[in-house]
């Protein structure tokens, strides 16, 4: 087998472990009359009705799954889901919308779920499903901002090289859902939320932006991020009304940690990067490679992951053949008007500074299987990539310097399809040392 064929394995088993069928079946148990939702226990003769909603790339897979489990036992349900990644549900209802910039569509699916929400009474329980994506799939929005606002300042702050973190601050305080805000428009019904987290850290609060969650950040905060990347000149005037607005108080605040609200709520991370790597790395060893564990926080530009994992692959001085694994995600400043996503624009990175290096293969992928605005996972990288990229005539340099990752591997080969996966945990890199 060669190493390129054996990194696309170590992947996808990584994949594997955080399908929603797996999560969903270790968190959620039905013992007679008793439901046991990660160790929350309710009566269901008690619950007058089960809700089922969120949002999210990995939701659907999430929802059939719960459907298998409950099954009679749902009243009714609805969740967003991005384009292409619906699965067929019996109980649940689904939208799809559009994924990273937000649609008419995702408008239409933050509305209907807050309506089904919003019914819930005292004796109903809410489960809510959330995954990556769900911020932009849950597209509402604050008085006086329109679809044209947020779809700017999605896209101006996804070419920023803003990190999840800070582009997630101003979504909360531009929403009515996000940032706890979803858990008010539930009481008095009890909730619990299921979560595949996306984020470095698990922190629920990050995680879709949080609808579920106290949320400690602040109008201040998210003009402050704002301000960070300069972006002041280019924000719609409305949105920097509305953040102006708030920090001066005179918009409430997003529900914060202590309050009343969140007595009869809970949130659980049931899948995560961590659990990916574990398995990945496992599947390195079954392969004969002795496993490495680099980490499953990475964050930073793309270019500087791609860098650092080269000079961990070259200064490698364990047994050989080694499997360096590194979690998380990069992030990309688009300063050009290519077509790529952050894994293919790393591998490109490392592909460039992998050139005559002839004993390292390097894989760097999304686990939701689609990388940026493309239909691919991410791409895999040695260096015959660039022998066989020089042959063709291509300056893999230019492509990386316009942002255009995925016309450099469509040409020289390397690219990873798995289609949607139905779940996201950030991203795997995966270096192959022999």
């Amino acid at each position: 087998m060669n190493a390129s064929a054996a990194a696309e394995i170590i992947f996808r088993e990584g994949v594997q472990a955080v399908r929603p069928e797996k999560l969903i079946r270790s968190a959620v148990r039905i013992w007679g009359e008793q439901l046991t939702l990660c160790g929350n226990i309710y009566s269901l003769p008690s619950l007058n009705n089960i809700y089922v909603t969120g949002a999210g790339k990995a939701t659907a897979g999430m929802a059939r799954a719960l459907e298998q489990v409950l099954g009679e036992h749902i009243s009714g349900g609805l969740i967003a889901v991005k384009y292409g990644h619906d699965l067929p549900l019996e109980k649940i209802k689904q939208i799809e919308a559009a994924h990273p910039v937000p649609d008419e569509n995702g408008l239409k699916a933050a509305a209907a779920i807050r309506a089904l929400v919003d019914k819930a009474g005292k004796n109903d329980l809410v489960i809510c499903l959330l995954s990556g994506g769900a911020s932009a799939l849950l597209a509402d929005s604050a008085d006086g901002i329109s679809l044209d606002d947020l779809q700017r300042v999605s896209d101006l702050l996804l070419r920023s090289g803003a990190a999840i973190t800070e582009i997630n601050t101003v979504r909360k305080h531009l929403s009515t859902l996000k940032g706890g805000q979803l858990a008010r428009c539930a009481r008095p019904a009890a909730l619990v939320s299921l979560i595949i987290s996306d984020v470095v850290g698990n922190n629920p609060a990050v995680i879709a932006s949080g609808p579920t969650a106290p949320d400690a950040s602040t109008f201040k905060d998210a003009l402050q991020v704002i301000r960070r990347f300069r972006l002041e000149e280019e924000i719609p005037h409305a949105v920097m009304d509305h953040l102006e607005k708030g920090s001066r108080g005179a918009v409430p605040e997003t529900p914060k940690p202590g309050d009343a609200l969140f007595k009869d709520m809970s949130n659980h991370v049931i899948g995560s990067n961590k659990l990916a790597i574990a398995a990945a790395a496992r599947q390195a060893e079954g392969l004969g490679y002795h496993p490495r564990l680099l980490g499953f926080g990475a964050e930073g530009r793309a270019e500087e992951l791609a860098g650092f994992l080269v000079k961990q692959a070259l200064d490698y001085k364990g047994p050989l053949p080694a499997c360096l694994l590194l979690g998380g995600e990069s992030t990309v400043e688009v300063r050009a008007s290519g077509k790529g996503g952050r894994n293919q624009h790393l591998a490109l990175a490392a592909a460039i500074a992998l050139e005559g290096k002839e004993n390292i293969t390097l894989l760097s992928a999304g686990t939701d299987g689609t990388d940026g605005p493309t239909d691919v996972a991410g791409a895999v990288v040695s260096a015959a990539t660039l022998e066989n990229a020089r042959r063709k005539g291509l300056r893999p340099a230019d492509f990386l310097r316009d942002c255009d990752s995925y016309h450099f591997f469509e040409q020289a080969g390397g690219h990873i399809h798995t289609g949607p996966t139905q779940t996201n945990v950030m991203d795997l890199m995966i270096a192959l040392v022999h």
